[in-house]
């Protein structure tokens, strides 16, 4: 690990008033090529503008549930092509995917939640994608989520996917910064975005999970809209639920 672990919260206030690029160069300055960037939606694609901008060949996963809408496998092949990066698709491991949809149906979801399915379909897989890796890099921001998110710190110590024999740092260059401030510089830069958006998708997981936002709904309404409001994450991002 390139960072002493116990320099990290110093360096998370620091960091938070400098600009995204410059913890993106941070990121990449410390760990070379042991960082990734977790790639999926708006915010991340951002991310990867920033990096190449910076001379950066960044290194870029993206996890693919199996049950994504056709719309967003056309724009990661429309991010890949664009940038003219590797993108490393991680697949759930079909086995286990097999087990759960006899056991239960391809929809048990709505009857007991969601948690079940996104461990199989997504968090074994980023623990694959991130074995190897000393950080990761995400898209996360304050205000996205409501209960979830408000503390989340531009670089912290990954408690939830690192040991204390294996640290892994996690990097969150925006989260400092709004929803208006993403989509400036998307427009801005003419960064690619998933067609969806316009169709009144603001976070977009998988087809059978996520709806569009009504106006004046919180930005992940739409995401598990059947489950409590202030406890929507799939398990990428567990350690931001207290």
């Amino acid at each position: 690990m390139a960072l002493d672990p116990t320099s990290i919260p110093a360096m998370a206030a620091d960091y938070a008033t400098k600009s995204p690029q410059e913890t993106l160069a941070l990121a990449f300055r410390e760990f070379g090529g042991d960082v990734a960037i977790s790639f999926s939606g708006a915010e991340d694609v951002v991310l990867i503008d920033m990096a190449t901008k910076l001379g950066i060949e960044p290194r870029v996963f993206t996890l693919d549930t199996g049950r994504l809408h056709a719309e967003t496998y056309r724009f990661l092949d429309r991010v890949a092509s664009h940038y003219r990066v590797d993108i490393d698709v991680m697949f759930p491991q079909s086995a286990a995917v097999q087990a759960l949809v006899r056991a239960k149906g391809l929809f048990s979801f709505y009857k007991d939640g969601h948690k079940e399915c996104c461990g199989i379909r997504k968090v074994e897989p980023l623990v694959r994608a991130l074995k190897p890796l000393g950080a990761w890099i995400t898209g996360q921001r304050r205000d996205q989520s409501p209960g979830t998110r408000t503390a989340v710190p531009v670089v912290q110590l990954d408690r939830t996917f690192g040991t204390p024999d294996r640290p892994l740092v996690k990097f969150n260059p925006l989260s400092e910064w709004s929803s208006r401030q993403v989509w400036d510089y998307i427009r801005l830069h003419d960064v690619p975005f998933n067609e969806l958006h316009a169709r009144g998708f603001i976070s977009i997981g998988c087809e059978p999970c996520t709806r569009p936002t009504l106006p004046g709904q919180h930005e992940r309404a739409g995401r598990w809209w059947w489950e409590e409001e202030t406890r929507k994450e799939c398990g990428l991002h567990a350690g931001n639920v207290g």
